[in-house]
């Protein structure tokens, strides 16, 4: 692992960012010192030898492994491996005496007892990434799994299971993912992920809101808690640096969470609530000054990386992180991994449910950036998937708000509705470089949604383009319900929407030749433990041929 930046680092990054932004070097540098210094505890790692680490590792004295293990971002020949060393998760330092360099060895295997050892290695764990490990794995051979785990000192992790992509190529005809996404700690269980981790899924793809920044209060009872004893450390909103580790440490401790993790390679991006609601750039929901946003936005990104199976290219530098990415499995599927709130304009009409007016059509308003977007139509240009596969955050497909009598619905602000300019440019590229089979998978909403996506929603006659596919959230919302109070006017007044449920859980997604197939797993309630899993629906696109049926 390569050293960890410095405090001057993180500043010099941030204060190159404010100055793209014009608020100019001398101004950041002189009202941010100490918001940084509350942002960022950020230094030189030690010095000394592996055996000094190994030395520290032989320290711990209670098991380090309580966050669990994960993998991520699978390659043809190599996987990412993810741990974090936190004795005490609660504590500040995960409960390592401060300083503390370990060393770690990891484990990759062709069986779950490791008999059959492929590769194996020893990294170090530095306190500047919050006693994180990421091993990037080389080599491998393609499209088949594997079996890691941890150890330090005198303790083994759990194993975990990965797999990695199809060769370049490869005429694979299926492949299995999940999608999910918005998992509010004091809403309810995590069951859905329990359920998850027994799919047979090659791949699971998180869309967004993987912890909530809000305060958890102690009385947090509807996890199971007794009243006072979940830490007060978690009863006020995330801002610093040690804040966002400590909430991913809060919800990484579930063992539903890491039953998922440990079952299956995750593909991760963020949607608002890993750093603020809402947001947008650097434009904060709570009206702070930008320069002073962005802090807090640098310390919720590092924690990000930290605490997710992310590769290098995606660590961030300061308040900016290059998170979207492109990841193929053979000649089957390409997934364009898109990050819609770094990049994009501020929310029209003060956010939230608007009236369409002339800014949501202003073609110098963005979601992705330009830069994203050019390279979103650029990798359509290079493809030659079967499915070209769009895993985003915020609704893409037309959802009129029926509270307001046709033909002037309102419109969510913070989806595409609200960058309607930006969503016709997306459309017209993938137009533009043949993308018959365009899905795409999103999250954000806390329902379920099966929707047509037409070339042009204020059309009644426009032909589909594409489909979309909305998964509920894991426990956001609560337990929900099969419909909704809304049901019967939000289908009516969205002629191409398919499906609307209300309820817990997640999606499948099996990806064929000539068709693809989206299974609606839901859960009974999650204010509970252990409720059951059901198929609320499924419902099939034929490739060439978009748009949705029920299966």
């Amino acid at each position: 692992m390569t050293a960890a930046p410095t405090y001057v680092d993180e500043l010099r990054a941030a204060a190159r960012h404010f100055s793209r932004h014009q608020f100019g070097r001398r101004r950041f540098l002189t009202t941010t010192g100490a918001a940084a210094a509350l942002a960022f505890s950020v230094h030189l790692p030690a010095t000394g030898t592996a055996a000094a680490a190994e030395l520290d590792a032989r320290r711990i004295t209670e098991n380090p492994f309580t966050l669990g293990v994960a993998s991520g971002d699978p390659l043809p020949d190599s996987v990412l491996l993810w741990t974090r060393l936190a004795p005490r998760p609660y504590e500040a330092g995960g409960g390592l005496p401060t300083g503390t360099r370990a060393a770690v060895t990891w484990e990759l295997a062709h069986d779950e007892r490791f008999t059959r050892g492929v590769r194996r290695g020893s990294v170090i764990a530095h306190p500047e990434y919050a006693h994180t490990v990421h091993v990037e794995v080389a080599a491998l051979a393609p499209g088949r799994p594997y079996f890691y785990r941890f150890r330090a000192g005198d303790w083994t992790s759990p194993v975990g299971r990965t797999r990695t992509a199809p060769p370049p190529g490869a005429h694979n005809t299926r492949l299995s993912l999940a999608a999910v996404s918005c998992q509010a700690y004091p809403d309810g269980y995590f069951t859905a992920h329990r359920h998850l981790a027994r799919e047979d899924v090659d791949v699971v793809f998180h869309l967004g809101d993987y912890i909530y920044e809000y305060p958890v209060p102690s009385t947090a009872a509807d996890r199971g808690y007794p009243v006072g004893t979940l830490p007060d450390v978690f009863n006020h909103e995330t801002v610093t640096l040690e804040d966002y580790r400590l909430r991913y440490a809060l919800y990484k401790a579930d063992a539903d969470l890491q039953a998922a993790h440990a079952a299956h390679p995750f593909v991760v991006t963020w949607d608002d609530h890993e750093t603020e609601d809402n947001y947008a750039d650097d434009i904060p929901q709570n009206g702070v000054p930008p320069e002073e946003f962005l802090i807090r936005r640098a310390a919720a990104y590092r924690a990000y990386w930290e605490n997710q199976p992310l590769r290098t290219p995606q660590r961030p530098t300061g308040p900016d992180m290059r998170l979207y990415r492109r990841l193929r499995f053979g000649r089957l599927a390409q997934f364009d991994v898109l990050d819609t709130r770094q990049y994009r304009s501020d929310q029209a009409y003060g956010d939230g449910w608007q009236l369409p007016g002339p800014l949501v059509d202003d073609p110098a308003r963005t979601l992705t950036g330009a830069t994203q977007e050019r390279w979103l139509t650029d990798g359509w240009r290079g493809s030659h998937a079967r499915w070209n596969v769009l895993p985003q955050q915020v609704m893409f497909a037309e959802r009129r708000n029926p509270t307001t009598p046709a033909p002037a619905y309102k419109l969510s602000m913070d989806a595409w509705d609200g960058y309607r300019a930006s969503r016709q440019r997306v459309l017209a590229g993938a137009a533009a470089a043949g993308v018959d089979n365009l899905l795409v998978l999103t999250g954000d909403v806390h329902v379920a949604f099966a929707m047509d996506i037409k070339a042009d929603h204020r059309d009644p006659g426009s032909r589909t383009v594409g489909t979309e596919i909305v998964t509920t959230s894991i426990s956001s919302g609560r337990n929900g319900t099969d419909k909704p109070a809304n049901h019967a006017a939000l289908m009516q007044a969205n002629p191409h929407m398919k499906f609307y449920n209300g309820r817990r859980g997640y999606v499948k997604v099996t990806l064929g030749l000539d068709s693809a197939r989206a299974d609606f797993r839901t859960v009974s309630a999650v204010t509970t433990p252990g409720a059951p899993l059901a198929t609320a629906a499924s419902f099939v696109t034929e490739a060439g041929r978009p748009g949705l049926t029920p299966a």
